[in-house]
């Protein structure tokens, strides 16, 4: 804000005033975060954005031609890039100048595979420094990278990968997660004969260091020659990545994104909302199969030093991560809210079992975060970090709602909508309202919106994906309440609505209220519309801590007395059922809606891909009682 009345001579009184402003001249707003953070661009851009119809076909930066890796490297020096901690391997450090000169040599092992610009390189890797190196090296030379998490099931991988027929694929021989060894090299064998378009697929031994597999090469391999940095200039829209919805319903959709929007979008939101600089050490958990694996990544465009971690975050206890946030002095840390929720239930106390006087910002996202996790964050992590508890989606591999250093954070609530993300509730009329619950929208495109689907030449499939709803319109899916003072609340997605006699209900409002309950562990609600008086019915799925079987008559009460008094007689579910698991993706999205479909008779194989969940059995239960019923 100092920048820009000295630079710029505009000036505004408070964080809300530079947000209309950001939503509303979006070309005055999105140059000024080009020049703040100094983009060097090898050629100026004609434009910042060129509208098409209304959100949908916005063109960002036409004109300018520039690289993501130069500038997720020029920042860095001597000091550590990269902390790698795995439960596979020993501690790996690499500085910024190893890590430039790596990602050379693998640029140069790439071409000499022949990739070049436009092909795809493709990554079944954990989130190690290996994984970064092999991503800025393809995206170096023009190519575009994607990646799946190791622990994904083969055909979930083909399902993603197949789509988008890369020349090369990088990939591990296992891992380690907790105690368990899993070893992929079956897996990869499978892989590979299902995708015909590969010309090579390099292999880094991580769980066994002597690991051969015939007919590929090792990282070792790729890395062999020594080569100057350098980065090949693309247009602003030149794919970067592919990233994938989570593909709980058909194939999961390829979404592909561009070098200058996510560079702009992350220098934004890292830079600005978080407040990163090289004086950070950032650590988010994630996993390569999810875009906060790509969020993380661009910790690299303020010199942060990124801390990456893979394995069992439970494992030997829920104490690991914190006990890493400790020992490594990390000063940003983010989790999901089912994780923080999660040692708030087993009792933790972080802020007086370590030392976390490094700490100063805690991210949360995957799902809403309840009131009472905010305060296991304040009373039990630190009482002066930033919580941000942020929203956003793989559709913009970004938030565009979250924490900001300018305004309070208050219990329960998303403290702000982020610059540039012009976001609204909508009613059924399309109308924006305050105050009351409604479609989460963005009535003004943002630079990290997808410059297409892979494969949908004509843009149908994008339009039909986000557009359809309300023409011109960005619609999200979320249920979202904007307050007066420009705080806002998620409460679930509304194509997972509870609709009780015409009363809309948000699933998180239902799972805040029941998992706060202590013998229950997880739980997810759906509602069936086949009740005899019109109201349907409110199905409840939940599983006991300590994985008990059978459901006590004091929990049901527990359950019913909670969910009546804390919200409302209409939350009170008709059934409660106890499951071994709660079907999630790998990422840990309930599957809300894939079970309200095999409850209602649906095929489940067209439905959910299993090979896309945490645990592939988690759906059998479902399906059990969905033959019982018919």
């Amino acid at each position: 804000m100092a920048w820009l009345a000295d630079d710029r001579d505009l000036a505004f009184d408070d964080y809300d005033a530079l947000w209309q402003w950001s939503v509303r001249d979006l070309a005055a707003f999105w140059s000024s975060v080009w020049d703040f953070f100094e983009v060097d661009a090898d050629a100026p851009y004609d434009d910042v954005v060129v509208k098409g119809d209304g959100v949908a076909g916005a063109r960002w930066f036409p004109g300018a031609r520039l690289n993501y890796a130069h500038h997720a490297l020029r920042h860095l020096d001597r000091g550590v890039a990269l902390m790698g901690r795995s439960q596979t391997r020993p501690p790996v450090d690499v500085t910024g100048d190893e890590l430039r000169a790596q990602v050379a040599r693998a640029a140069e092992g790439l071409r000499r595979l022949g990739v070049g610009v436009g092909d795809r390189v493709a990554a079944i890797v954990p989130n190690v420094p290996e994984a970064i190196v092999a991503f800025l090296a393809t995206a170096s030379i023009g190519a575009t990278w994607t990646s799946c998490a190791p622990e994904f099931g083969v055909q979930a991988v083909l399902d993603r990968f197949g789509q988008v027929t890369p020349k090369v694929l990088l990939a591990v021989d296992g891992y380690r997660y907790g105690a368990r060894d899993v070893d992929r090299r079956d897996a990869l064998a499978e892989i590979r004969r299902g995708l015909p378009t590969l010309m090579a697929t390099v292999v880094l031994p991580y769980l066994d260091a002597s690991t051969a597999v015939d007919g590929t090469m090792t990282w070792d391999d790729l890395l062999a020659h020594d080569a100057p940095f350098t980065c090949t200039p693309v247009a602003a829209d030149h794919p970067l990545y592919v990233l994938y919805s989570s593909g709980t319903t058909g194939l999961p959709k390829p979404i592909v994104h561009g070098h200058g929007g996510i560079l702009l979008e992350h220098l934004k939101v890292l830079g600005l909302h978080a407040d990163m600089g090289p004086s950070d050490r950032f650590c988010w958990f994630t996993t390569t199969g999810w875009m906060m694996w790509n969020y993380l990544v661009s910790g690299l465009l303020h010199g942060a030093t990124l801390v990456l971690f893979d394995g069992d975050p439970g494992w030997p206890d829920l104490s690991t991560l914190w006990r890493l946030v400790a020992d490594e002095r990390i000063t940003w840390f983010g989790a999901s809210a089912p994780f923080l929720m999660a040692c708030r239930k087993e009792g933790l106390t972080p802020g007086t079992s370590f030392d976390l006087s490094s700490l100063r910002a805690v991210g949360s996202t995957g799902a809403p975060l309840p009131a009472e996790g905010f305060r296991f964050v304040y009373e039990h992590v630190r009482d002066d970090v930033l919580l941000s508890s942020i929203s956003g989606g793989t559709d913009v591999c970004s938030a565009f709602v979250g924490g900001c250093p300018l305004v309070p954070v208050w219990e329960g609530e998303i403290s702000c909508r982020y610059l540039g993300a012009a976001v609204e509730a909508f009613d059924a009329h399309g109308r924006a309202v305050v105050g009351e619950q409604g479609e989460l929208v963005i009535t003004q495109p943002m630079p990290s919106m997808p410059v297409g689907l892979w494969g949908d030449d004509d843009g149908a499939r994008l339009r039909a994906a986000y557009f359809d709803a309300f023409p011109g319109v960005w619609h999200h899916g979320d249920w979202i309440t904007i307050t007066d003072r420009g705080s806002c609340t998620i409460s679930g997605r509304s194509d997972a609505t509870l609709n009780r006699g015409g009363v809309r209900i948000g699933t998180a409002e239902v799972y805040a209220v029941v998992e706060s309950i202590d013998a229950v562990s997880d739980s997810l609600i759906v509602h069936l519309e086949d009740g005899e008086d019109g109201t349907g019915r409110l199905v409840l799925f939940v599983t006991l801590a300590g994985g008990r079987e059978q459901l006590p008559d004091d929990v049901v009460a527990a359950i019913r007395t909670a969910l009546r008094t804390e919200l409302s007689p209409r939350h009170v579910p008709d059934e409660i059922h106890v499951v071994p698991a709660i079907p999630t993706t790998l990422s840990g999205k309930k599957l809300e809606v894939p079970v309200k479909r095999i409850l209602a008779g649906a095929d489940p194989s067209t439905v959910a891909s299993r090979d896309s969940l945490k645990d592939p059995t988690a759906l059998d239960p479902f399906v059990a009682l969905a033959r019982a019923r018919r």
